[in-house]
């Protein structure tokens, strides 16, 4: 068996003197997930798997223009909606802001001048961005964040994504195609059946208001849509949409800071 090789893309495998030689003309990238339930099927690291995979194969494609390092994904979010179900790790919303301005406030002593937050879970999707705006605000820091979704959404919408799905939705046909794609041996079978889930806005996020039902989780048993609908097919055909779209925004945001 050959010895690992380094990659000179991941943060953890540098010498701090490596870290502090290439800092100031690097665009860091941190992912971020959740461990949480994903219904009856899903392993609860799906939010973890998902976002690691497709900020390292973005910054890969990405790191044939500019240079690019990618840190350890924090695997835990705040997930205080999935608690009732178990199998659940989360920090309260105060925390988890607390902490990411920790983390970004460490990259910016270590000489970073470029870091973009990228997001596998729904629930940070606020956090992050107020992280990302306070950062900035408190820090000589050029700063970006969104969800891997959010930055995909035409190319995902392209492919027919939102239709008869939620998109992303939670545990349902999306994320189950995307583990299907990744890691199939962690898919739990038969997966769940729901009738009814039509063809969701291709508008997104975009709603003309926000509303929080108390309970809306456990009357859905905490998925959104129907995971039996997804397959490894569908699952490459979306990663093959997302990475790409991730790679140009790294790259969009580098040269928007140069």
């Amino acid at each position: 068996m050959s010895d690992p090789i380094r990659s000179p893309l991941l943060f953890h495998e540098q010498t701090r003197a490596e870290l502090r030689a290439r800092a100031a003309e690097t665009l860091v990238i941190l992912p971020v997930a959740a461990v949480e339930q994903h219904g009856p099927h899903l392993p609860v690291g799906t939010d973890w798997l998902v976002v690691e995979h497709i900020a390292r194969a973005a910054a890969t494609v990405a790191a044939q223009q500019i240079p690019v390092l990618v840190t350890p994904t924090l695997p835990f979010g705040s997930s205080q909606h999935h608690i009732p179900f178990g199998g659940t790790l989360s920090f309260t919303t105060s925390v988890y802001y607390q902490l990411l301005m920790d983390l970004t406030s460490s990259l910016v002593a270590d000489g970073f001048q470029r870091i973009f937050i990228i997001n596998g879970h729904g629930g940070n999707n606020e956090i992050i961005q107020l992280v990302a705006r306070d950062t900035a605000l408190q820090q000589p820091v050029q700063i970006a964040a969104a969800g891997y979704w959010t930055i995909a959404w035409d190319d995902l919408i392209a492919t027919g994504a939102h239709l008869g799905q939620r998109l992303p939705g939670h545990a349902g046909a999306f994320e189950s195609s995307l583990i299907l794609a990744l890691r199939p041996e962690l898919v739990q079978e038969p997966r769940p059946h729901r009738d009814g889930v039509g063809d969701t806005n291709p508008r997104g996020f975009y709603q003309p208001y926000r509303s929080e039902l108390h309970g809306s989780w456990q009357r859905i048993d905490g998925y959104s849509d129907s995971p039996d609908r997804g397959s490894v097919e569908r699952g490459t055909t979306y990663l093959n949409a997302i990475i790409p779209a991730v790679a140009r925004a790294f790259l969009s945001f580098y040269e928007a800071t140069r």
